[in-house]
């Protein structure tokens, strides 16, 4: 995919030397050591918006909608030159791309991980957002297919605190600051092995399912 452990020690010595933003360096290790594409994002100051729109519907959480944003691959200058245009912004990842993203609460996330860890399953990254949800990446198309996925499984009635992100969603990323709650934080980071190529839904969807379930039982 055109990027290297050697690109991104380059990046690291670059951001030292000439003084990069922590999100520029951050950006630049998502494009071109995990091969994801980044758009700046709006940040909350108070109850308002970075946006300037007073009746903003989704403060500090959303794409600012300058450009398609940083492509995967991209440098180091790259970045800097699109967050030069907007200093400050937020870290948005774009989901329906390289990923989708499955939604469920930090608490049984977290129980869910260690099960998965247990049985061998494959996890991808997995991050933890500051309003209480855990995030975890899986291929694209999951939010497409979970409806069917969770009919076959048998959950498909159950009132699970469950949801997929797809195709026009995006997720706030660390360093940043989601909605000015607090920042955004990994419980699991990508590596070279699955930021790229993450798990199939179908493979963590029946370990979330069940322990979205007990949790809402207990």
């Amino acid at each position: 995919m055109g990027f290297t452990i050697g690109g991104i020690r380059e990046i690291r010595s670059g951001s030292r030397r000439r003084g990069r933003t922590t999100e520029c360096t951050a950006v630049a290790e998502y494009t071109g050591l995990w091969g994801w594409d980044v758009v700046p994002g709006a940040r909350a100051a108070g109850r308002r918006c970075s946006c300037g729109d007073k009746g903003c519907a989704a403060p500090g959480a959303h794409p600012l909608g300058l450009g398609p944003g940083v492509p995967a691959g991209a440098t180091l200058d790259d970045v800097t030159k699109v967050w030069s245009e907007a200093p400050g912004a937020a870290v948005l990842l774009p989901v329906g791309r390289t990923f989708d993203v499955i939604d469920v609460a930090e608490q049984a996330g977290s129980r869910a991980m260690v099960r998965l860890e247990r049985m061998g399953l494959p996890l991808g990254p997995v991050m933890a957002t500051p309003a209480g949800r855990a995030h975890f990446f899986v291929a694209p198309g999951a939010s497409a297919e979970l409806p069917e996925l969770l009919y076959r499984m048998g959950w498909d009635d159950a009132d699970l605190d469950l949801h997929c992100l797809g195709p026009g969603d995006h997720v706030t990323a660390p360093p940043s600051d989601l909605a000015g709650l607090g920042p955004v934080r990994w419980l699991r980071p990508p590596s070279l092995d699955t930021a790229a190529d993450p798990p199939q839904a179908r493979l963590l969807l029946g370990t979330l399912a069940y322990i979205c379930h007990r949790s809402a039982a207990a």
